[in-house]
C-alpha cells in the first residue's frame, strides 16, 4: 500500500494572526473513504461542517500534522534580505517539515506559488526521501480529496486561533483580512496594542505606523508654531 499525503494552508493573506499549514496522511486504499465523508475545499464548507469533518478526518487518517506559523516568522521571511527566502519558500520549508516527518510515498499539495515548476524544484531539495513523488497544482484542494482534507484541518485550526485572539482582545477581528470592515476597525484601533498578532510586513499595518508618525510630526509642528503644509 502506498502512503499518500495531502498538504494545504489557511490564512496566507490576513494581516492578523498566524498562517496554518496542514498535512494529512492516508493509505491509498482509504482515499475513497475521504470522498464518502464529503470532504471538499474548506472554503466551500460552513464552519460547523468543517469542525465535524476535521474530527472524522483525524480518525480516518494514518497520521496528520498541523504547523502554526507566527506573524513574526512570516515577517522575517517576507522582509528577508536572503534571496532564497520569502513567503513561498517559507511555506516550502514547512511543507518539507511535514513530508519529512510523515514519510509519504506521494505528496499532493496546493501550490502557493504561480511558478509551479520552480516551487516543486525548491521543495524537492528540502525533502529527505528522493523517491517521494510530488504533485503540486493550483486549486489542488478542489481537485484532490486528500488535499481538501488538509485544507479543512488547516482552516479549523486557523479558526481556533482567531477565536483565541478575539478572547484575548475582547474584540472581533472579522476575517483577519485587511479588506474586511471589521478587521479594518480592529487594525485601526489596535495595531500598536498587540504587536505580536499582526503581520508587520503587510502594507496595511505599515500604513498605520506611517500615519501615527506623521500625526506626531504634525502635532510637534503645531506645538512649536511651525506651519503645517
Amino acid at each position: 500500500m502506498a502512503m499518500i499525503l495531502g498538504c494545504d494552508e489557511a490564512a496566507r493573506g490576513p494581516v492578523v494572526g498566524s498562517l496554518v499549514i496542514a498535512g494529512v496522511l492516508v493509505e491509498d486504499s482509504k482515499l475513497e473513504n475521504l470522498k464518502k465523508l464529503g470532504v471538499k475545499d474548506s472554503k466551500l464548507l460552513k464552519h460547523p461542517r468543517r469542525v465535524a469533518l476535521a474530527e472524522q478526518i483525524k480518525k480516518l487518517a494514518d497520521d496528520y500534522k498541523i504547523i502554526v506559523v507566527s506573524p513574526k516568522e512570516i515577517d522575517e521571511a517576507v522582509e528577508s534580505k536572503d534571496k532564497h527566502m520569502n513567503l513561498n519558500w517559507l511555506e516550502a520549508h514547512k511543507i518539507a517539515q511535514i513530508v519529512n516527518e510523515l514519510s509519504p510515498d506521494k505528496v499532493y499539495l496546493d501550490c502557493p506559488s504561480p511558478n509551479i515548476k520552480k516551487f516543486t524544484s525548491y521543495l524537492r531539495e528540502l525533502i529527505d526521501d528522493e523517491k517521494a513523488e510530488i504533485i503540486a497544482e493550483h486549486k489542488a484542494d478542489v481537485t484532490y480529496p486528500i488535499v481538501s482534507a488538509a485544507s479543512i484541518l488547516a482552516k479549523v485550526k486557523r479558526e481556533e486561533e482567531v477565536a483565541a485572539l478575539e478572547q484575548m482582545t475582547g474584540q472581533s477581528i472579522g476575517t483577519g483580512y485587511a479588506a474586511n470592515p471589521i478587521c479594518q476597525k480592529f487594525l485601526k484601533e489596535n495595531w500598536d496594542k498587540y504587536p505580536d498578532i499582526f503581520r508587520k510586513s503587510w502594507v496595511t499595518w505599515k500604513d498605520h505606523k506611517v500615519m501615527k508618525v506623521q500625526k506626531k510630526l504634525d502635532e510637534f509642528d503645531r506645538e512649536h508654531g511651525e506651519k503645517v503644509e
